[in-house]
């Protein structure tokens, strides 16, 4: 059972396990068509998650496809929640839409793995800290700032719900060190991340240059995320976007990455014991 629903998300979902199982027989859509009796283009909007897909029509492509009952069994449960209302839609006008895709796939997820390497991750920022850095980089409009951190503060409670997201997240050591907002700002995200980091469901690691190289030097900020009913995504920001990876190969790529940061990086106490000194907590 997952935390909270995002109609969009669990279509979106769907779709990307349609053109999956579609993928690896493999069948082009105009295969798929005659082998299902489903139309093209609807089986196009199956797959984009553009609108609702339904059981049964579900079940009859993933049997055209050659799929196992438990599958088809799996994604028609999902299909059956995609009516419930979009939590985040009360800050729809304050997130962009490539965000709003993310945020409801987060929700829905049940494991995540982060690596940020310059910024503490947002599920563990604190109220001041996410409002100087919302400011500071000048993506939000000033009006919307404040509504902005309200979002960013809800979003944050997917780590302390009844059943809650487990978080790993690798983080850089000058994520440690930037001045946000001036050094209470900073002091007081550090014990928030302590605070947090002994969460049982949250596990939080520092890489340091003197750490030596590791996979993800030339990747930047990434995000994977693990599903109950469907397979892992991986998820990158751009400067104005964002690129979600579905490909099981290109997946397990980036699964492979966070491993090598596991490794690379401090163990979980050593790293609580570094933010602890830093926040002038030891």
């Amino acid at each position: 059972m997952v935390a909270r629903t995002d109609p969009s998300a669990l279509r979106w979902l769907i779709g990307a396990e349609l053109s999956r199982y579609r993928r690896d027989v493999p069948m082009s859509l105009s295969e798929l068509a005659t082998a299902s009796g489903i139309g093209k283009p609807k089986l196009g909007h199956m797959e984009s998650g553009r609108y609702q897909q339904f059981p049964d029509d579900i079940g009859t492509v993933l049997r055209a496809c050659g799929a196992a009952e438990p599958a088809i069994d799996r994604l028609t449960s999902l299909a059956t929640r995609s009516d419930a209302k979009t939590w985040w839609a009360p800050w729809a006008n304050v997130m962009p839409d490539w965000f709003k895709t993310y945020v409801g796939l987060e929700g829905l997820a049940e494991g995540a793995f982060v690596f940020e390497s310059m910024v503490i991750p947002g599920l563990l920022q604190t109220e001041e800290y996410a409002q100087a850095l919302t400011i500071g980089t000048g993506f939000v409009r000033p009006d919307h700032a404040e509504r902005f951190v309200s979002f960013r503060q809800t979003r944050a409670r997917r780590l302390t719900e009844d059943e809650p997201l487990t978080l790993h997240a690798v983080i850089g050591e000058a994520a440690l060190r930037l001045r946000v907002n001036g050094d209470q700002t900073r002091r007081d995200q550090l014990a928030h991340l302590v605070t947090m980091s002994e969460l049982p469901n949250v596990t939080v690691q520092v890489v340091r240059p003197e750490d030596g190289p590791h996979a993800a030097g030339a990747i930047g900020k990434f995000v994977v995320l693990e599903f109950g009913k469907v397979r892992p995504i991986a998820y990158t920001e751009l400067l104005d976007g964002a690129m979600y990876v579905q490909d099981p190969d290109s997946v397990r790529t980036y699964s492979m990455v966070a491993e090598n940061l596991r490794q690379v990086a401090l163990s979980p106490a050593d790293s609580r014991a570094m933010i602890r000194e830093l926040a002038g907590l030891a």
